[in-house]
């Protein structure tokens, strides 16, 4: 096999580890709002704080998928990483903002004993779920599609030709297919009123993605795609209806492996469908192939023994974290809320009354309670440190 293609292969499996697993930490946030729905804020709190600890442990390694498609991208095929960053540059840099708004609040929504806090950190964590979860579908739906390139191979559309009726489609296809897929997972996650609500969640997305999702697959597939990809396209038929399947027998286990596998699936249409382009342009004559967007041999090579050395460490280490974290959780695992507290001083910090509106607030622990600290993850009781998000 040819590096350049071997290199193309990789960064497919690249971005299918990163949708399979990313995928489900879009789906729990877009989810949270919807899952602990409940009159008592105080019961509201406690399930939220469950629904985050489900990815608490694993939500920033499942991004060094993203990390490493991205450099692999620019070391492999250089051009094809200029063009698709200077081209794509709007949604691209949407998906970042969100992802490190969702970050942020993930490590410091239990940091502040304050309702208001951990209500903002939530309206991060939501919108740093959504924004990225619809714009790869619609990212990844142009590359299918096509985009209009010039004979440099650069873009000369605008932001607004990237959104296509296709590429929407394709967005509320990603949409659809991550709250599935993090209703599957919380299911399996998680015991009680919690669980229950998430196999009802699964069932009507899963529902959903067999229309929407089989719907773009099917036009991907007549109007842009190959012959063998529709082997994808009916392993992720297949795939949707077994999760539906088995989500109503509540096999939560086999549900999760059926949507990842959907997932998977659609990541070989996507990138069966622009072989041996990697960025497909209007114009055949100006598309990037594999060939002409390729770095030297030498570059290739060095980067597949660096690769043989260390991917299989990061896969044993990241498959050791699910299997640490592995058991079940409930609201009984969720202590009381742990972090600091908000209280208005009447004076201000240099003796004097406080002037105007200013408002001089003391960051103390609550009683009783450590400045810092972690709710039970999926392993055990909770231990002081970063693995924790939802305190």
């Amino acid at each position: 096999m040819e590096l350049t293609i071997l290199w193309f292969v990789l960064i497919a499996i690249l971005w299918i580890g990163y949708l399979v697993l990313e995928g489900f930490d879009f789906g729990v946030g877009m989810l949270l709002p919807i899952l602990s729905r409940n009159k008592d804020k105080a019961k509201q709190d406690t399930e939220r704080r469950l629904i985050i600890n489900t990815i608490g442990p694993v939500w920033d390694g499942n991004e060094v998928w993203l990390i490493t498609a991205g450099g692999a991208t620019f070391a492999a095929f250089p051009e094809w990483y200029a063009t698709l960053f200077s081209g794509f540059y709007i949604p691209l840099f949407l998906i970042l903002l969100a992802l490190i708004v969702r970050g942020v609040a993930f490590e410091y929504r239990g940091k502040i004993n304050d309702d208001r806090w951990r209500a903002r950190c939530d309206q991060a964590i939501i919108f740093g779920s959504w924004i990225p979860a619809l714009l790869w579908g619609v990212a990844f739906a142009n590359l299918v599609r096509g985009v209009e390139l010039d004979a440099a191979h650069q873009y000369v559309g605008g932001f607004w030709a990237l959104l296509s009726p296709f590429a929407l489609l394709g967005g509320l296809t990603t949409v659809l297919l991550f709250l599935m897929h993090g209703a599957v997972f919380i299911a399996l996650k998680t015991d009680g009123e919690v669980r229950v609500k998430a196999r009802r969640l699964a069932g009507w997305f899963s529902l959903a993605s067999v229309l929407v999702a089989g719907g773009w697959a099917v036009w991907a597939q007549v109007a842009y795609s190959v012959p063998w990809t529709w082997a994808a396209v009916v392993v992720a038929a297949v795939s949707l209806v077994g999760v539906v399947l088995a989500n109503a027998k509540a096999r939560e286990g086999w549900a999760f492996l059926f949507s990842a596998l959907a997932i998977l699936s659609a990541t070989v249409l996507i990138f069966g469908s622009m072989y041996p382009d990697v960025m497909p342009a209007f114009d055949p004559a100006n598309s990037l192939t594999i060939d002409n967007a390729s770095s030297t041999q030498y570059t290739l090579t060095v980067m597949t023994w660096v690769a043989v050395i260390l991917v299989p460490v990061v896969l044993v280490y990241q498959s050791w974290t699910y299997w640490v974290f592995r058991r079940r959780l409930s609201t009984k695992d969720i202590p009381p809320p742990i972090g600091l507290s908000l209280r208005k001083l009447k004076d201000s910090a240099f003796g004097g009354p406080s002037s105007g509106s200013a408002k001089n607030l003391d960051l103390t622990p609550a009683t009783g309670e450590k400045a810092s600290g972690t709710d039970a993850t999926a392993s055990g009781p909770a231990k002081n440190g970063p693995g924790d998000t939802s305190a």
